[in-house]
């Protein structure tokens, strides 16, 4: 049983004002590859941090990263291995003992930093990482990382993404925001789905509150 609640922003802001500076970091480390833009998404963006009060995962962040490789000179693999090496640079233990992160993660979706209370054996505070490219019918793509073929390609996101940005926008100007907090809160607590990230769950909350109002 779940028991997710929102986390104050007293709490958040400065977890997240550091990772401002870990991918500030990250964006110096890699400019000889590539550049890259970034933004928070999902309820990172929208201050809507929830923490489950019944589990030892913490609160986590979501950042989608662009890169800037017009003329395909990388591969999928190449520029998720290119971040990756990138961020466990920038978050060395032995180099950055101040942030406290472990080692990225790469998952199927995204790379993942970690804060760990070992002690306690628990998560502080996560933040997720998922290499994006908008295309120009409003869906996204995204890198996927295959565990099983250990290989990497650009796939599309669910529907649940396609024009994220203008359902967002429709909800604010009908003064539904309050609906959105409580409906994700509620979608968070009834969630089966371990594996299913923050991003995804929001996401679903605005298609649902789109089709509960007359979006579509």
């Amino acid at each position: 049983m779940h028991n997710f609640e929102y986390v104050s922003k007293e709490e958040w802001k400065p977890i997240k004002d550091e990772l401002f500076e870990i991918i500030h970091r990250l964006q110096k480390e890699v400019r000889n590859q590539f550049t890259f833009q970034y933004y928070f998404v999902g309820s990172s963006k929208w201050n809507m941090i929830t923490r489950d009060q019944n589990s030892n995962t913490g609160f986590d962040f979501d950042v989608n990263i662009e890169v800037n490789d017009p003329n395909e000179d990388y591969s999928a693999e190449e520029i998720r291995n290119i971040l990756r090496k990138g961020l466990d640079k920038v978050i060395n233990p032995c180099v950055y003992p101040t942030f406290g992160y472990d080692y990225t993660e790469d998952s199927t979706r995204v790379l993942t930093i970690k804060v760990k209370d070992r002690v306690n054996s628990r998560i502080l505070h996560s933040c997720d990482f998922c290499v994006i490219y908008e295309c120009s019918n409003g869906r996204q793509q995204y890198i996927r990382y295959n565990k099983k073929h250990q290989c990497y390609s650009w796939e599309y996101q669910p529907k649940g993404y396609y024009n994220l940005p203008d359902k967002i926008k429709w909800i604010k100007n009908h003064k539904l925001w309050q609906q959105v907090r409580d409906n994700y809160i509620e979608k968070k607590n009834t969630n089966a789905d371990d594996n299913k990230k923050s991003r995804s769950i929001f996401a679903e909350t605005i298609h649902q509150v789109c089709q509960q109002n007359g979006y579509y």
